[in-house]
């Protein structure tokens, strides 16, 4: 792992077994390695000290062991990622201060260079107690897609709000036609990678879930709902979708044969 970064961070992968819509999923055989191995060895290429796998299943432990990287085992009754990372950073021992990324277990093909980036923007926006990324949205389909995650940021780029909703609505525009986006308009969609100070992640799991989270189905909105400032920048490189359906999978395996 290079150390050229101008930030110290490990990164976390969580990595549950029992995914819903594909079971086993960080053991699914992609070019003759388990997915969660190609989620590793893009995140050794980061400028992490230290690249954990939690997980809450021994066959994805073993797997993991199997090809020489770090497991910690955790609870299998986390009702979020961030609460899991919450689970690993305690198991870990890790500093109040110490910057923790998320990067998530299906992500086969995320450039490490991304990883770098959400580290060092969270060190450098003091502000701000969690970073993420984001990318531009360029069709009215994604920009109308509830599965597709909006958000909107202040001049700062600090974020005001996250939603599947669209936002921001272009009343004028789409009150004539909803086919196209209207010139100017620039909205962004979320990409899910974080990078956390560990004491928040400790604060995060004594707060109940907030209304505004309950009905987006959107965890991050608890931070802001409790009034810490996420900070967002589009991604440096282009991040590849991840592994949610079977036909992602097959996708993937076409990528890598």
């Amino acid at each position: 792992m290079s150390d050229n970064s101008s930030c110290e961070f490990d990164v976390i992968i969580p990595a549950r077994y029992a995914s819903s819509r594909l079971p086993g999923k960080p053991l699914a055989d992609i070019g003759g390695k388990p997915m969660v191995q190609r989620v590793y060895e893009r995140a050794t290429e980061s400028a992490a000290q230290r690249v954990v796998v939690a997980t809450d299943d021994m066959r994805v432990a073993e797997a993991v062991q199997g090809f020489g990287g770090e497991v910690c085992m955790t609870s299998a009754d986390h009702l979020s990622g961030t609460d899991r990372l919450q689970e690993v950073a305690v198991n870990l021992g890790v500093a109040e201060d110490r910057i923790l990324v998320n990067v998530q277990g299906d992500e086969p093909l995320i450039p490490p260079s991304v990883i770098n980036q959400v580290a060092q923007n969270l060190a450098a926006n003091t502000t701000a107690g969690v970073a993420t990324l984001a990318e531009p949205i360029t069709t009215a389909e994604d920009f109308l897609n509830p599965n597709i995650v909006k958000l909107v940021t202040e001049a700062s780029g600090l974020a005001r709000y996250f939603s599947r909703a669209p936002i921001p609505w272009p009343r004028d525009a789409f009150s004539l036609s909803e086919q196209s986006l209207p010139q100017g308009l620039n909205p962004r969609r979320h990409i899910g990678i974080y990078a956390y100070r560990a004491g928040l992640l400790n604060a995060f799991i004594g707060w109940p879930m907030a209304p505004i989270e309950q009905f987006e189905a959107l965890e991050q909105l608890r931070f802001l709902y409790n009034g810490h400032a996420i900070h967002v920048a589009d991604a440096c490189e282009e991040v590849p979708g991840g592994v949610d359906t079977a036909q992602d999978l097959e996708r993937m395996r076409a990528y890598f044969a």
